[in-house]
């Protein structure tokens, strides 16, 4: 099969080739033998190599002599391949020199030809095979940068979705991580909760504002302040102060993240609230549920030096659950317009899967996130964090 009549290729397409070539009987040699095949083609010639790095290549195939008048061996394959990364190049070599066509390739050509042994058909065939060869190397190198992504978001993911040290049993822990954008891109929504020795639970949500490693990262440094603080006994009314300081220092550029925190007393029967920039938690009971919003929301980490954040005392009956979320779950839109799905409708939708639906748990959270992306119309674009922790009643837990 010659080049002319191969059937991988589209008989109206042209051939757009670049040939870097200083000897006009060779140049006038190639430009003959494309002739003679029946295949589309625009052929541009330039003398040096210097000449061809002048601008943008938009050729299909650069085909390139090694002995240049500017460039002697691999060097001008080095310097197109910088140049034009994605053009595929072919290079022409000497009868007597073919172990530099065979070491052109291992440095980056996709193919080569000895000069006295090509003609018409075989030079397209191997323009036409240079080309694809070089689109499969850009898939596979694309496939390779996406394994490491992949593996670079499981990683700063671990980090901000810990494992919760909970020894109540009568208090379960629901949680689901949704990476927005299709999974493409980490976000910096972390979450938490600890029982301390004393019985209390400690628990938190939040969310660095931005998306990608740097605001995953800082997540992650957050969480672990966070539970490091909390762990040591550090009051309530200290821990945020506390956790905006390592923010301020670790932070690359100016970011703020916003942060819920609560504190279960140890007979499961008040919390204590704290909010920083964040939306208040929706808390459930057997009959209801309602946004817990009377307390003050205060300004996010990083905002205002020296902030301080005001707690709310709230009661809690028998059978009570708790919803933390990050915005990423209500910031969806409706429909086709700019309406927002919002806080309020999403505890209205909390409600009714829970109630009517008979769901609770991950299967709550599940039906969650699958509605909200029915009104969206596709996938979320911002990141999802959500934390339910539910009270089963029983004998009292201390």
């Amino acid at each position: 099969m010659t080049a002319a009549h191969d059937s991988s290729w589209d008989p109206g397409t042209r051939l757009r080739v670049l040939l870097v070539e200083d000897d006009d009987g060779d140049a006038l040699l190639v430009e003959e033998m494309l002739a003679d095949t029946a295949v589309p083609f625009s052929l541009e010639r330039v003398e040096t190599l210097s000449a061809a790095l002048t601008g943008p290549l938009t050729a299909d195939c650069v085909v390139l002599d090694l002995q240049l008048p500017d460039a002697m061996g691999l060097s001008g394959l080095t310097k197109l391949g910088q140049h034009a990364p994605g053009v595929a190049i072919v290079v022409l070599t000497g009868g007597h020199d073919q172990a530099t066509g065979v070491a052109a390739v291992a440095a980056g050509a996709q193919d080569y030809l000895v000069k006295d042994q090509v003609d018409g058909p075989l030079l397209v065939k191997a323009l036409r095979f240079a080309r694809e060869r070089k689109r499969a190397e850009q898939v596979e190198q694309q496939f390779l940068q996406q394994q490491l992504l992949a593996r670079e978001n499981a990683r700063l993911e671990r980090g901000l979705l810990p494992s919760p040290l909970l020894r109540d049993p009568h208090l379960d822990l629901a949680a689901r991580y949704r990476p927005g954008r299709n999974g493409s891109l980490l976000g910096g929504d972390f979450y938490d909760a600890i029982e301390l020795a004393d019985g209390s639970v400690h628990m938190m949500i939040g969310d660095v504002c931005g998306h990608g490693p740097d605001e995953a990262a800082l997540g992650v440094a957050l969480r672990i302040a966070w539970r490091s603080l909390v762990m040591a006994g550090l009051p309530m009314a200290d821990v945020l102060g506390m956790v905006e300081r390592v923010l301020v220092h670790e932070r690359i550029e100016p970011l703020f993240a916003t942060v819920c925190m609560v504190v279960v007393a140890p007979d499961r029967r008040s919390l204590r609230l704290s909010l920083a920039g964040h939306l208040p938690p929706l808390l459930l009971t057997p009959g209801d549920g309602h946004l817990l919003s009377g307390g003050r929301v205060g300004v996010p980490l990083g905002i205002v030096e020296g902030a301080k954040w005001e707690a709310l005392d709230v009661p809690l009956e028998p059978g009570w659950s708790l919803l933390l979320y990050t915005d990423g779950v209500f910031e969806g839109r409706v429909g086709a317009g700019s309406e927002r799905l919002g806080h309020e409708r999403m505890a209205e939708l909390v409600l009714d899967i829970r109630h009517r639906g008979g769901l609770d748990g991950t299967d709550l959270l599940d039906e969650l996130i699958a509605r909200a992306e029915r009104f969206n119309s596709g996938p979320l674009d911002d990141d999802v964090a959500l934390a339910l922790l539910r009270h089963e009643p029983g004998e009292p837990a201390r």
